[in-house]
């Protein structure tokens, strides 16, 4: 990752991103270019070096900040009409650690609104287009910091993902993308979707970058009772052959399980042959084409190296999808009652009375997606229907989670793809939910089981469309799974 020494300046760097973020401007990338703040904060940074000064590990890297991390520069909307004009008097924990390190945002990125959406055609300011094809969609929610990495406007960027809003839109376009373990990172000052799936995560190009990252932004957070503590750096010198010696002799393989499913297995660096799960209900007629293709020949590369394929059988994934789109909209339908007009956003000019008031700023301020998960989420947790819906979807969720820590005492970690198709054209599905909802069919289960996640770039369609998989881990072993990565490289 590019640092400012004294061979270059913070200031040229930042510059140079914003000159890309305008040439780049059809692609509808940014809702708010940070032109001033940026070249200020580049500015300090080059006098304190000039001065001698100790510096971060970021300093005067370019980044773009996905709208809806709240931070005091520009206007932060989570790409809704109901937040247009708010402006955060805090700062998100990852973003302040981010910028503790001299990393600069020079942008605030498109993305569904509220985060709500595949491919980021649901934003009050307009879709992103794909990084490699115009006429089709950059993925979503994360779309526009997806797009802002793989055009080479920054080095990284920020991501949410509730079920996929930063895998599939890197894999979309072609650059890494992590869901790092349920609480790994701070979600304090992140505008929330659905609470208990949400997780802070990083679009890069290499797996060198994510892992920095990864190693500044993690760690426990008092202002969020979910984080976990920093097992990402505490435990940065584990091997994995510490953990299964007998793999560090090169001895054949124990009888026992080398990861038995538990937080904190596989958790450091990798140095030995490894087991990897293939899905078998992920790999069939129903996988686009290229995608099996692609998942086929990472397969051959693995074994090549002498890593051993296993093939699992995971049934209960098969609710992933169902569940899913019950508990989130459950907790979207919550979180989403605190807009109403009165204390900051877009207020209706139509209403007469309280009630109208209510009625129309949320009318008018939500998109259509937005009501459409409110209206789901309020029909299942409603009096006669919570049982019925919402109860039988945690129960669903238990089973996948317990699905997930079967499979992982079989293999140390599973390659998946992340959807079953490659970007689909702009407009193409966002009149139909359904359709939609089924992109996330490969990715939502991830979120739900609170297991870790990185999309890994795995070449092209025959249309010259990226193509990305998504290698899963058991709980903690993010930055295992990051070291791993390069062997598919």
């Amino acid at each position: 990752m590019k640092i400012a020494d004294k061979s270059t300046s913070a200031e040229k760097l930042v510059r140079d991103a914003l000159e890309k973020a305008k040439k780049y401007a059809e692609y509808n990338i940014f809702t708010f270019l940070n032109e001033e703040g940026a070249l200020k904060k580049a500015r300090e940074i080059d006098a304190r070096i000039k001065k001698g000064e100790k510096v971060g590990k970021l300093a005067g890297v370019p980044y773009a900040l996905k709208d809806n991390f709240l931070s005091p520069e520009g206007e932060t909307t989570a790409s809704a009409h109901i937040l247009e004009g708010f402006v955060s008097p805090i700062t998100a924990t990852a973003v302040a650690k981010l910028e503790a390190e001299g990393a600069i945002m020079i942008g605030r990125t498109n993305l569904d609104a509220f985060a709500h959406g595949s491919s980021t055609e649901n934003s009050y300011f307009g879709p992103t287009l794909n990084s490699r094809d115009k006429k089709r969609v950059a993925g979503g929610s994360s779309g526009g910091s997806a797009v802002a990495v793989a055009l080479d406007i920054v080095e990284f960027a920020t991501g949410t993902d509730t079920g996929g809003s930063i895998r599939q839109p890197a894999s979309f376009n072609g650059v890494y993308g992590l869901k790092p373990t349920y609480g790994c990172i701070s979600r304090y000052g992140v505008v929330a979707m659905a609470s208990s799936t949400d997780c802070i995560g990083f679009f890069t190009k290499t797996p060198d970058d994510m892992d920095l990252l990864m190693s500044i932004a993690s760690g426990q957070d008092p202002k969020d009772m979910t984080t976990l503590p920093d097992y990402y750096n505490t435990d940065a010198d584990t091997e994995l052959s510490d953990l299964r010696p007998s793999w560090a002799t090169g001895a054949d393989r124990a009888p026992e399980p080398r990861n038995d499913g538990r937080e904190g297995a596989c958790r450091g660096s990798l140095n030995s042959s490894v087991r990897i799960g293939i899905i078998k209900d992920f790999d069939n007629e129903s996988v686009d084409s290229d995608i099996r293709e692609a998942l086929k020949k990472k397969v051959e590369l693995l074994k090549s190296k002498g890593h051993e394929i296993v093939e699992l059988e995971m049934p209960a994934l098969k609710y992933g999808l169902a569940a899913y789109y019950i508990i989130v909209p459950a907790e979207v339908a919550s979180n989403l009652s605190r807009y109403d007009g009165v204390r900051y956003g877009f207020r209706s000019e139509k209403s007469d009375d309280l009630d109208a008031l209510y009625y129309n700023t949320r009318f008018e301020g939500f998109m259509p997606e937005n009501k459409r998960r409110i209206m789901i989420g309020n029909f299942v947790l409603s009096s006669g229907f919570y049982d019925a819906y919402f109860l039988k979807a945690a129960k669903a969720r238990t089973m996948i989670i317990n699905e997930y820590e079967k499979a992982f005492s079989e293999c140390d970690f599973i390659l998946t793809p992340v959807s079953p198709n490659p970007a689909f054209k702009l407009g193409e599905k966002v009149n139909d939910p359904v359709a939609m909802y089924l992109e996330d069919v490969m990715s939502v289960s991830l979120n739900l089981a609170g297991v870790p996640g990185l999309t890994i770039p795995a070449g092209e369609t025959k249309d010259g469309l990226a193509v990305g998989l998504q290698l899963v881990g058991p709980r903690r072993s993010d930055k295992a799974l990051i070291e791993f990565s390069k062997e598919l490289a």
